[in-house]
């Protein structure tokens, strides 16, 4: 080997040669350097060694090894590969003239080996090929030495710098070799103030990136402690150091620059327009993804542009000359636009469960080329197809769904259903943002709803999409919402939309009532398949659907209503029949279940409230041309009874005895009731504003009650409680129509009497025998008492009393008349409804002409009148004669004329009169305010001239008058006292004031 194998005695020369022509290129030269030493390529020593060596072993074609360590004083950098050239000598001693030009290798500009003046001022580079050396001094003392450097230009210019020279500009050849094993060594003796333990420490903590960095590079030791990098196949390489081994999945991808693009770069880098990049992300010790929260861009080398990204990025991006920014302009962003190419493919090389945690959330990037970056990434991410579906294959963002509640199984049930539904740990609260950043289709509740309407899916697929939403509805108020209208499996094989109004069957097997109801075909009816049932339905509106909630659903009692006609349109009506007598043995019977389906013995279908069961108490008291084909009853088919009981048979309504019907809140008659719109009538006039009541109650079938089995009928309406209690009924229709239209002797009960109603004599005859007792004889309308209720009433009694052939007493015809009076005043009928009779009683009980009679409608006009020609009804407290008269259209007493009180009498005060006041203490009232006439005879002439004696009167100017006698003067004083009820007391009191037994 010669003294100076790359020829540096040349180099020099041209060096100096340069300065002493140009002191201003010795200037140049040195700031160039001195801005290299302290700006850009400072603290990025082991940086600028580990890519000359990672480039050496490239070129060499061997696995690149490092050492590094402190020999003497010195930091000594040892690495294998090829050997120091002329080229590489040249280039280090040339401040932007690399040789490095082809597209493999690391460095660019040539300048990197500047990165050694922070720790030396006198490097050495030593190499199998030869050695070389740098020295501040030595430039130094070749600059003060050289005779041939003008009129001290370049002198006065160190002086100025105070011996700062540029190290790195002149170069001198060594007789040194590398250490065994290694092709190169550069040496660096510390500067004083350089700690060189703590400068190793320094360097060891870049050595993990720097491998990741450089692939060219298999290990590094520092200080005897080895770093090194191994291929794991896969896209997979680990780094090893002394703490342990770190796992990284790479993505590499290679390129060219267009001819336009390169065309931007400088002269030195045009030929390499090649680019690469390379992302790492970082794998936890299981393998799985560790992701990164902040780093910065590696070109391969970290330069000074912050990231955001889960993974690690090394590119080969246009970098300014100092390597810490990114150079701005189309070539980079080609390359950045290479770098999020890449990006999806490595996000494609994770397992799918954890691809999305490399997506990018929304958040403010750390850099213009992070926020540039992370857009491109955004943008490739949502067209390329890399997310997993629920059936395994991948989808891209913008065809993806995913649903917005964690909910794995149901994921797993809409696999395929919904089309691009996203793998179910991606419905995880954790990948929200990121699916959002993607702008995924979010799926809630009510999409999932409208998503699964008119779906057809077996009853246990339902079953397990409702346990998969379960704890959704539970915790989202707004979900339970929307899941009411989830379609639900029915058992008649349907699939309806909407949880309410379904009934849930109680048992799980196909003999459950409500699912034999729901085969029925019964329109509206939803009964759930019982593999369908689950507690989620209940608790978003189904019902449970015992026996009685089924007999309760309006959809059945529609069905039962329809049943006659269906069974005569052709339908065989025993199937819904069957599944009613079910449903009815376990929860009773209801109002309408009568009109149930059921053949006769004739093959004929009717209701079942119009048949009788085989041996009904009921048919031997019915008129029998009311049973039969025809006729409005007709007998059950006796093979009915082999398929229930007759319990269940009377409860659906089949007759055995009378039957009830009620209707609530009744607004007219009740139609298929005989004689309803009557009594309805009838009764609105009597209550008048407290009119429809608020229930009807009414005994049907009493209109076929044969006539002379009524004394039978009464003993089974007594017999049976609710027909019985339907009887009692104040006001209702049962009393009211078997008192009118039964027959007991050929009669209507009203038209006759008790035996023991004395007050009733004459008038109604008593009730001939019949076997009933009384209390049973007065529920059907046989008369205690004297009533009027209607005009049928008055009519009756209006005819009674003028019937001459029967023996009434004046007591009876005052009650008589008394009532009719109060029935008219009380409006309980229209009095011009009734005829007026032509005859009437007196108030002796005699039968007159009406065109005789007149009514007394003043007490002391009696004396007047001829008494067989007088009709009175009681005491003016209790009698109104102006509506009695109106009933019988007869005058009233006081119309006959003008009444003359005859001779004259002694006028007193009542206080006066002898007796009147210890009368009034004796029966503790008041002595009456006003005057009395007291007269020994007292006589009035009648309108037609006659002259009457009167025990007192009361003239047309209320002036009274009394004869002198007890009796006379006690009727006036009652009168006065408005107290006519006295008048007998007065009377005694006032003949004898001792008796005082009438007080008792």
């Amino acid at each position: 080997m010669s003294g100076d194998p790359f020829g540096t005695a040349e180099l020099r020369a041209a060096v100096l040669e340069a300065w002493r022509s140009s002191p201003t290129r010795f200037r140049e030269d040195a700031n160039a350097e001195e801005d290299l030493r302290l700006g850009g390529y400072r603290n990025r020593l082991l940086v600028e060694l580990a890519q000359n060596a990672a480039d050496a072993a490239a070129a060499d074609g061997v696995a690149g090894r490092v050492e590094i360590r402190l020999e003497g004083g010195e930091l000594r950098v040892a690495n294998t590969g090829a050997p120091l050239d002329a080229a590489g000598v040249a280039g280090l001693a040339a401040l932007r003239a690399s040789p490095k030009r082809d597209g493999n290798s690391v460095g660019r500009f040539g300048v990197g080996f500047a990165a050694v003046l922070s720790v030396t001022d006198a490097p050495r580079l030593v190499s199998t090929s030869g050695a070389v050396e740098f020295s501040a001094e030595r430039t130094r003392a070749e600059l003060a030495s050289s005779a041939s450097s003008g009129p001290g230009a370049v002198a006065e210019e160190l002086t100025a710098r105070d011996g700062q020279v540029p190290v790195l500009r002149l170069v001198w050849p060594v007789e040194e070799t590398p250490p065994e094993g290694f092709a190169t060594e550069v040496r660096l003796p510390l500067r004083a103030g350089v700690d060189g333990r703590r400068l190793l420490d320094e360097l060891a903590e870049q050595v993990p990136d720097l491998l990741l960095a450089l692939p060219a590079l298999g290990e590094v030791t520092v200080d005897r402690q080895t770093y090194s990098r191994r291929d794991l196949g896969s896209g997979r390489v680990a780094v090893r150091s002394p703490e342990g081994e770190r796992v990284w999945l790479l993505r590499r991808d290679r390129g060219e620059l267009s001819g336009a693009l390169s065309s931007e770069l400088g002269v030195e880098q045009r030929d390499r327009a090649g680019r690469w990049v390379c992302w790492a992300l970082p794998l936890d010790e299981h393998g799985g993804v560790a992701p990164l929260e902040r780093d910065v861009l590696h070109a391969p080398t970290p330069t000074e542009e912050r990231l955001s990204l889960p993974a690690r990025l090394l590119a080969d991006v246009p970098l300014e000359p100092d390597r810490r920014r990114v150079v701005s302009g189309p070539a980079t962003e080609a390359v950045l636009e290479q770098a999020a190419r890449a990006y999806v493919e490595l996000v494609s090389d994770v397992p799918a469960a954890e691809r999305v945690v490399l997506v990018p959330v929304p958040d403010l990037p750390s850099s213009d080329v992070d926020a540039r970056l992370r857009e491109r990434i955004l943008e490739h991410l949502s067209e390329a197809e890399w997310l997993p579906t629920a059936d395994g294959s991948p989808v891209s963002p913008r065809r993806a769904r995913v649903l917005d509640f964690h909910a794995p199984g149901l994921v797993e049930l809409l696999a395929g259903v919904v089309s691009g539904l996203l793998a179910a740990e991606l419905s995880a609260p954790a990948h929200r943002r990121a699916l959002r950043a993607l702008e995924v289709t979010r799926m809630g509740a009510a999409e999932l709803v409208e998503t699964l309407a008119g779906l057809d899916r077996p009853a246990e697929w339902w079953w397990r999409l409702y346990e998969a939403v379960s704890p959704v509805e539970r915790e989202d108020g707004t979900a339970r919402g929307e899941f009411a209208a989830l379609p639900v499996p029915l058992a008649d094989g349907r699939t309806v939309t909407g949880v309410r109004d379904v009934l849930l069957p109680e048992g799980e097997g196909d003999d459950d009532p409500a699912v034999a109801v729901a085969r029925l075909d019964v329109t509206g009816l939803r009964v759930a398949d019982p593999r369908a049932v689950h507690p989620l339905l209940e608790r978003l509106g189904a019902r449970r659907a015992g026996a009685a909630e089924l007999l309760d659903t309006p959809a059945l009692a529609e069905a039962v209503h329809n049943s006659v006609a269906d069974a005569r349109a052709g339908a065989d009506p025993m199937p819904l029949a069957e599944a009613v007598f079910a449903l009815v043995e376990n929860a009773g019977g209801r109002d309408w279940l009568g009109a149930l389906a059921l053949p006769d013995v004739d093959g004929e279908v009717r209701r079942a409230d119009e048949l009788l069961l085989p041996g009904a108490a009921l048919l031997d008291v019915l008129d029998p041309e009311a049973v039969g084909a025809e006729a409005p009853l007709g007998a059950l088919d006796p093979g009915v009874l082999r398929r229930c009981s007759p319990e269940v048979l009377r409860s659906v309504g089949v007759l055995d005895s009378f039957a009830v019907v009620t209707e609530e809140q009744p607004d007219s008659p009740h139609e298929g009731l005989a004689d309803t719109e009557q009594w309805w009538s009838e009764s609105e006039r009597a209550h008048g504003s407290e009119w429809p009541p608020a229930r009807f109650v009414g005994v049907r079938d009493l209109d076929l009650v044969a006539e002379d089995c009524w004394p039978a009928a009464l003993r089974l309406l007594c017999a049976d409680p609710e027909t019985l209690e339907a009887l009692r009924e104040p006001g209702g229709y049962t009393a009211w129509w078997v008192a009118r239209f039964a027959r007991l002797g050929g009669r209507a009960p009203r038209q006759w009497r008790c035996a023991g109603a004395d007050s009733l004599a004459g008038l109604y005859d008593p009730v001939p025998e019949t076997g009933l007792e009384e209390w049973q004889l007065r529920l059907a309308g046989v008369r205690t008492e004297l009533t009027v209720s209607d005009e049928s009433d008055a009519a009756d009694l209006v005819h009674r009393l003028a019937d001459a052939n029967r023996a009434v007493g004046p007591g009876v015809v005052l009650g008589a008349h008394r009532a009719l009076a109060e029935a008219v005043a009380c409006e309980r009928f229209d009095p011009a409804e009734v005829d007026p009779p032509g005859a009437v009683r007196s108030v002796q009980g005699a039968v007159v002409g009406a065109d005789r009679a007149v009514v007394l409608d003043e007490p002391w006009l009696l004396g007047a009148f001829e008494p067989a020609l007088v009709v009175a009804g009681g005491t003016p407290e209790e009698f109104d004669a102006e509506s009695l008269a109106e009933l019988l259209d007869l005058p009233l007493a006081s119309e006959q004329g003008t009444f003359e009180v005859l001779g004259e009498g002694v006028t007193q005060e009542w206080g006066e009169v002898a007796r009147v006041p210890a009368a009034c203490g004796l029966l503790g009232l008041a002595v009456p305010y006003g005057r009395v006439v007291l007269r020994d005879g007292l006589r009035v002439r009648t309108p037609d001239g006659r002259e009457c004696p009167v025990h007192w009167w009361v003239d047309g100017v209320g002036t009274v008058y009394s004869e002198r006698s007890p009796d006379g003067l006690a009727r006036a004083l009652a009168w006065a006292a408005d107290r006519w009820s006295l008048r007998f007391a007065f009377a005694a009191l006032l003949a004898d004031p001792t008796a005082t037994t009438l007080l008792r």
